[in-house]
C-alpha cells in the first residue's frame, strides 16, 4: 500500500516493477494539474475582471468623474455609442474625446463629503 501511494505521487514505478513502462495516465496527471492551477489562479480571475471591467464602462454616464489610462483627471461630458468614444471636460473650456476602453476607472465620491485643507 505505501509503495503504491509513493509510486502515485511521485509518478515513478514501483520498486519490484523492473522494466515495465509507466502508466500513461500517471504521465498525464501533471500536466492536468498545472493546467487545472492556471486556470484557477490566473485565466478566471482575468475573465472576472475583464467582466467587471465592462460593466464599469457600460455604466459610464454623463456628469461621472474618470480618469484615463493615461492620468487625465475629468468629468465626462458626451458619450457616442456608436463611435465608442466619450467627451471627458479636463477644464473649463478644454475638452478632449478619448476612446471608451481607455478610461481606466471612474471616481466614487460620496455626496456630501468634501475634501478641505489643512492650514
Amino acid at each position: 500500500m505505501y509503495n503504491t501511494l509513493l509510486a502515485l505521487f511521485l509518478f515513478s514505478p514501483p520498486a519490484g516493477a523492473g522494466g515495465q513502462a509507466p502508466n500513461p495516465l500517471i504521465q498525464i496527471v501533471p500536466l492536468v494539474l498545472i493546467f487545472v492551477v492556471f486556470y484557477f489562479f490566473m485565466i478566471r480571475p482575468q475573465q472576472k475582471k475583464q467582466k467587471d471591467r465592462e460593466k464599469v464602462l457600460d455604466s459610464l454616464k454623463r456628469g461621472d468623474k474618470v480618469v484615463t489610462i493615461g492620468g487625465a483627471h475629468g468629468t465626462v461630458a458626451g458619450i457616442d455609442t456608436e463611435k465608442k468614444t466619450v467627451l471627458v471636460q479636463v477644464s473649463d473650456t478644454t475638452k478632449i474625446k478619448f476612446d471608451r476602453t481607455a478610461i481606466a476607472n471612474i471616481e466614487k465620491q460620496d455626496a456630501g463629503d468634501k475634501l478641505t485643507t489643512k492650514e
